[in-house]
């Protein structure tokens, strides 16, 4: 017997938008976190008051990070930021270096 693994997912563009409980719902976590990590500064919101706030793509991507940091690391929220700041600079210096090398 052959087994397969089937993956499914939905391919989310920089430029799309979500709601606070759409992000929330992506994620799989309350809207509190969500929050927290507005507070942290981990991701921004486009919008007056959080009932109207819009996060894009990008922000999905570091939601998506952070959960891997607290959960596969056991980071706290504060850890997790800083983690993604580090991968986040890394992987733009890796960019730039591959810029140079062509």
């Amino acid at each position: 017997m052959n087994n397969l693994t089937v993956l499914t997912g939905i391919i989310v563009e920089e430029n799309d938008c979500f709601t606070l409980a759409e992000l929330s719902r992506a994620c799989g976590k309350p809207a509190e976190w969500i929050l927290a990590l507005v507070e942290e500064g981990v991701i921004e919101p486009v919008g007056g008051d959080s009932g109207h706030w819009q996060f894009g793509g990008r922000c999905l991507r570091r939601v998506r990070i952070i959960q891997r940091l607290e959960s596969d690391l056991g980071l706290n929220l504060a850890g997790a930021a800083l983690a993604l700041e580090l991968l986040e600079e890394v992987e733009s210096l890796r960019n730039r270096i591959a810029v140079l090398e062509r």
